[in-house]
């Protein structure tokens, strides 16, 4: 309600030129959806929200401790979801201490953006705007994706099919847009490798992690596999400044969560990232790279909400 026409801030002279290139790329991005990917028409990201620095949101999903089994909400139209959402942090925190208290680990962070999957109008959140060019457009139309198609029901696939959408629509955006020798396209090259490997390894540690469990009845106890997946984790972590990355301390930095949210951290990956192998080959298999035409084919296969 707070939110202002994307006109109106361009038209503000104390707006920040800077920021104000990254309103007409979201414009463009817009357009390119709809144009390029086939994506429903709407008046999402047709206005900007002034966050004052301040996060909007937080998103709370939790996970067995012993398991990756993920603790489930149920809601009215939308099915069931692996995550719920706030926007009153007093009303997260209560959530949080209570999923603590049953004895789930709990992952917490604050999210960029997010769909309301075409029921209201989606505001530009100022902070959207601090974003570099490739990551902006990746999280516009991974949330543009959302709003065109998701299923009831299965978090995993929609969560899934928007990063692997996102990801090559803005590849197609930026160089459309600035050019495959750009500085923007480049640089989003470059941290999609990081953002690979760091997700291989993650989902590869996972897998350890849930083989440690199958043992507990097997000779393993609580009180043993409680020691063990500390110690697990502890060199999961570690193991991240061996990595091939280009940014390694800021992977570094992010896996420390995994410390105090457990599986929840690792089941965030699952969630998101654990299927873009499987749409990539399809992708270029049966569409020839054709994204247009492939999410056309996931449409009319999959129903939506």
């Amino acid at each position: 309600m707070g939110a202002k026409p994307v006109e109106e801030v361009l038209s503000d002279s104390a707006f920040p030129d800077s920021l104000k290139q990254k309103l007409q790329l979201i414009i463009e991005l817009r357009k390119f959806t709809v144009e390029e990917l086939g994506m429903n028409e709407s008046k999402n990201y047709t206005s900007v929200f002034d966050q004052k620095g301040q996060s909007l949101l937080l998103n709370v999903s939790a996970c067995e401790t012993y398991s990756f089994t993920p603790k489930e909400w149920t809601f009215p139209f939308l099915g069931t979801v692996p995550y719920k959402g706030f926007f009153d942090k007093k009303e997260a925190q209560k959530e949080i201490m209570k999923l603590k208290m049953q004895g789930y680990d709990v992952d917490v962070y604050s999210p960029s953006g997010w769909s309301t999957l075409g029921w209201f109008n989606d505001p530009i959140l100022s902070n959207m705007l601090k974003q570099d060019e490739g990551s902006l457009s990746n999280l516009i139309i991974h949330e543009l994706t959302h709003g065109t198609l998701f299923t009831k029901n299965d978090v995993n696939f929609n969560e899934n099919l928007a990063n692997f959408i996102g990801d090559k629509g803005a590849e197609l955006f930026l160089i459309q847009r600035f050019g495959k020798e750009s500085k923007e396209y480049i640089d989003y090259e470059q941290e999609k490798d990081d953002q690979k490997i760091f997700t291989d390894y993650i989902l590869k540690s996972k897998e350890r992690l849930d083989s440690l469990y199958k043992l507990m009845g097997r000779g393993n106890s609580e009180e043993k596999t409680k020691v063990q997946k500390k110690a697990l984790i502890m060199e999961i972590v570690l193991r991240v400044n061996k990595l091939s990355l280009h940014k390694k301390k800021n992977y570094f930095n992010y896996t420390l969560q995994a410390f105090a949210e457990g599986n929840a951290f690792f089941m965030a990956f699952e969630r998101y990232d654990s299927q873009y192998e499987i749409f990539e080959e399809e992708y270029k298999e049966k569409f020839d790279s054709d994204l247009k035409k492939y999410f056309q084919y996931l449409k009319e296969k999959y129903p939506s909400l």
